[in-house]
């Protein structure tokens, strides 16, 4: 006897097909699983693309945070139904995301306080695997010039050129300069080499007449800031 067959998305009522549901009642009636779907267009022989897509997310803990960690391969490997281009499809959809983020705080253009540097670096390091040190250079009244990466490296850290910040901050005419770089461990503690990094370049710009307002390392859903510790004046 064979088993019963997922209904398809195409023989659903229209009102609950995701796509007519968005044109007809709107982006926020749909669910993530829904929103997850369109992006899929279609599921596999035994699940709809919704089903399919509420799997994944079960996978994620619902968590769409969680979902953005996941690599194009993982996404292969773990669900039937999911080949390179869906999986790509995925990935990319969620790093718009994570950008459109960014470029919401970067629109805001002042940085007041070490929150608002989380929440501007958080969707740029929060879910690599690896280790990125970057920096960001504003004005006399914390306005956002703009950011560079300024190294990468792997798990445990990555090697950074002070010499090339110095050269990044006078070309932009920086007044100040804010670090930044992530712990893929997940733990927010600053390493000796952390701490090293953070007077040497705090020293040598005080030559070029520019401050260093903060240094963040960034984790995912935590953050240390060397300025709200006392550990920049």
């Amino acid at each position: 006897m064979t088993g019963q067959t997922k209904l398809s998305v195409k023989k659903w009522s229209p009102e609950d097909r995701p796509r007519e549901k968005l044109l007809s009642k709107g982006i926020y009636s749909l669910s993530n699983a829904e929103l997850l779907a369109i992006i899929i267009g279609s599921g596999n022989q035994n699940e709809s693309a919704v089903d399919l897509a509420q799997r994944i997310l079960q996978e994620a803990n619902n968590n769409i945070n969680q979902l953005g960690k996941f690599s194009v391969k993982h996404l292969i490997s773990r669900f039937k139904g999911i080949g390179e281009a869906k999986a790509v499809s995925i990935v990319a959809a969620l790093e718009l995301g994570k950008r459109r983020q960014s470029e919401d705080i970067q629109s805001r253009e002042k940085i007041r306080n070490s929150r608002d540097i989380y929440d501007f670096f958080h969707p740029i390091l929060g879910d690599l695997p690896h280790e990125e040190f970057w920096a960001l250079f504003v004005n006399r009244s914390h306005q956002i010039i703009d950011k560079l990466k300024i190294s990468q490296g792997g798990v445990s850290g990555t090697l950074v050129d002070v010499k090339l910040i110095y050269k990044e901050a006078i070309a932009r005419l920086a007044s100040g300069i804010i670090l930044c770089h992530n712990h893929p461990s997940g733990v927010a503690i600053p390493s000796k080499n952390d701490d090293h990094i953070t007077a040497k370049i705090r020293e040598g710009i005080k030559l070029l007449d520019m401050t260093l307002i903060d240094h963040l390392i960034v984790c995912d859903g935590d953050f240390y800031s060397y300025s709200d510790q006392g550990r920049i004046g």
